[in-house]
């Protein structure tokens, strides 16, 4: 999977349209290997972004879980942990 990709569901608060349309975005490009498209490919690119943005929202609209919902602020300080971690690692290596 893409790096850039996060998780999107079952977070407080939820997903913004923003984080959607980012995450269409980079699936688009990774699938294409275009991180921008030439003219003559820009409205197909930009349509397969909206309808992988909606078809996401969608899917995150309806997904059901019985587990709290995660923090955004913690989840970020232990994925800032663990890349420290995984850096200091390999620069010392």
């Amino acid at each position: 999977m893409c790096r850039n990709i996060h998780t999107l569901h079952n977070f407080e608060p939820a997903a913004t349209s923003d984080e959607v349309h980012a995450a269409a975005l980079q699936y688009v490009r990774k699938v294409s290997g275009a991180t921008k498209p030439s003219k003559a490919n820009q409205a197909a690119f930009d349509e397969a972004v909206a309808e992988i943005a909606h078809a996401t929202q969608h899917l995150l609209d309806h997904l059901v879980t019985h587990a709290p919902p995660k923090d955004r602020e913690v989840e970020a300080a232990k994925a800032r942990a663990r890349s420290a971690e995984r850096y200091a690692t390999a620069a010392s290596a």
